[in-house]
């Protein structure tokens, strides 16, 4: 995790009545001091974590039956939680959670359940309403635990107090040390020893420990749980397309069965260690966009409706319908994109299909790297539209990469080979990628500009039509191109291009 910024990402599970109207926003920490927003604890009690600690024969355990992914078992823990596994084993047992969905979930962090709503609005405990299901020190945010969501407290409430029906289950960052827990502490958080050992031993999220109603572990189905986590998701972190649907939650008994504590204790095939979803071949007769420039030449995307549908079927329906016919590209950076699709040429305008804005989402695996194709926003994913744009980008060193950028390896192989513009990624909606044409793209980024990088000489898309791929020849990189003007720029030579293309993608969008 970035230490310029620790994501808290408050785990609202807002209750219905409740007076308070904000959930889910990142609590930013400066390198200067603590945040206002953080809860500053006392130094917890030296003792044994025990998250860990197996079940016994006939002790209650959970069954979680998660559609299209696997089921996931969970240790509970009464001698420290009596209350919040109460409230959990009989909203089970009623069959309350049943169909529900994942309404939330962030990749490194945890997903999130158990609101009728499927808003983090709805819910409530077996009793009604709201519960305390207190905090035990025993109990830390390891990967697997089970807690329960719950809206932020008044000042001097205790921080468990608003607990109902919706829980979340932890992943958390797999890589902490003693650099991460020192940052934490020095923003008012505070740990035992005990937690920091079980910590740099397992990973979790250490900064949410006492807030929050630790009362289960995963005994079984780790990777079910983290396999959910890369989901593609909407600017609000709901998952995209077919919800993560909750088939069942069984209360059961434990028989003796293995217990599986850690990802290593699983044949886990891990997304992050895929490679990047860009350079997917397209198959014969799959759904591709030709987009010719005047004077410039023809560029060819393919694109990925299995991650981001509705992106897809935006960009594809406004092709077919003319919609990018004679639009200009009306913002070009040179090292940096290409940004085009708005009919007042302004960077002002444009919509989506659906009128005004839609949320296009992100998937993880989809990055920043020279030719994809992405939409501009003015703010969040939320904001997508119809203008869209191609990156160029610059090739990065690679420990530059491993030093600002979090990234899989794949993509930080992609950055340092091919480049692009990797302080994107996590913002805007990639949904398509050049296989054709990149030289076009990289020759556009050479034309002069005004002072609001809006070419000299209008840059016009003659055309964009929708065909099936045919099979012909595909040129992911600039390297595929023979006799090529256009160059890649890489960060050694063009030192301040990270510099002026991170100022300028804050206004990107529109």
């Amino acid at each position: 995790m970035d230490k310029r910024k620790i994501a808290a990402l408050v785990l609202c599970g807002i209750m219905a009545g409740s007076a308070f109207a904000g959930c889910g926003k990142d609590i930013e920490v400066s390198d200067s001091g603590s945040s206002s927003s953080a809860t500053e604890v006392k130094a917890p009690e030296e003792v044994d974590i025990m998250n860990f600690t197996a079940p016994e024969q006939g002790d209650t355990i959970i069954e979680m039956n998660v559609r299209d992914y696997g089921t996931i078992k969970f240790r509970l823990f009464p001698e420290y939680a009596d209350k919040a596994c109460e409230n959990f084993v009989e909203l089970a047992k009623r069959g309350y959670y049943d169909g529900l969905t994942f309404h939330r979930v962030i990749k490194d962090f945890m997903i999130q359940g158990g609101d009728p709503l499927g808003t983090g609005m709805g819910g409530e405990s077996t009793w009604g309403g709201t519960f305390d299901g207190g905090s035990d020190a025993h109990l830390a945010h390891v990967p697997g635990a089970l807690a329960y969501a719950h809206a932020q407290q008044p000042e001097g409430a205790s921080p468990t107090g608003g607990a109902g029906s919706q829980f979340y289950i932890v992943t958390g960052s797999l890589d902490i040390g003693d650099d991460l827990l020192s940052y934490y502490e020095q923003n008012g958080y505070s740990f035992s020893e005990k937690q920091k050992a079980i910590y740099k031993e397992v990973g979790g999220v250490p900064f949410l420990d006492g807030n929050y109603t630790v009362f289960g572990q995963v005994i079984d189905g780790l990777d079910v749980l983290f396999n959910i986590q890369y989901v593609a998701t909407d600017s609000n972190d709901k998952p995209l397309g077919s919800s993560v649907i909750i088939d069942s939650v069984k209360v059961t008994e434990y028989n003796g069965e293995p217990v599986r504590w850690y990802l290593k204790d699983y044949d886990y095939d891990d997304p992050a260690k895929k490679e990047i979803a860009n350079f997917t071949a397209p198959e014969q007769g799959e759904t591709v966009v030709s987009m010719k420039i005047k004077d410039y030449g023809e560029v060819k995307f393919k694109l990925f409706p299995e991650y981001l549908p509705e992106a897809v079927e935006n960009f594809v329906t406004h092709a077919k319908e003319g919609y990018y016919d004679g639009l200009t590209f009306h913002r070009v950076i040179k090292d940096f994109m290409i940004q085009g699709g708005d009919p007042l040429g302004t960077g002002t305008g444009g919509e989506s299909i659906w009128g005004e804005k839609f949320d296009g989402g992100k998937y993880f695996n989809l990055i920043h790297t020279a030719g994809a194709l992405a939409y501009a926003n003015s703010g969040g994913t939320a904001s997508d539209g119809s203008q869209f744009y191609v990156v160029t980008g610059t090739v990065h060193d690679a420990d530059t990469i491993a030093q600002q950028y979090s990234c899989t390896e794949s993509a930080a192989n992609a950055y340092s080979t091919y480049g692009g513009a990797p302080w994107l990624d996590g913002g805007y909606t990639v949904f398509g990628q050049v296989y054709d044409g990149l030289d076009v793209i990289f020759k556009v980024q050479q034309v002069e500009t005004d002072g609001s990088d809006k070419p000299l000489q209008n840059v016009i898309i003659e055309s964009m039509t929708v065909e099936e791929y045919d099979g012909s020849p595909i040129r992911w990189h600039m390297s595929d191109y023979d006799g090529s003007e256009a160059e890649v720029t890489t960060s050694a030579e063009e030192t301040t291009a990270e510099e002026t293309t991170e100022t300028a993608s804050t206004e990107a969008a529109e």
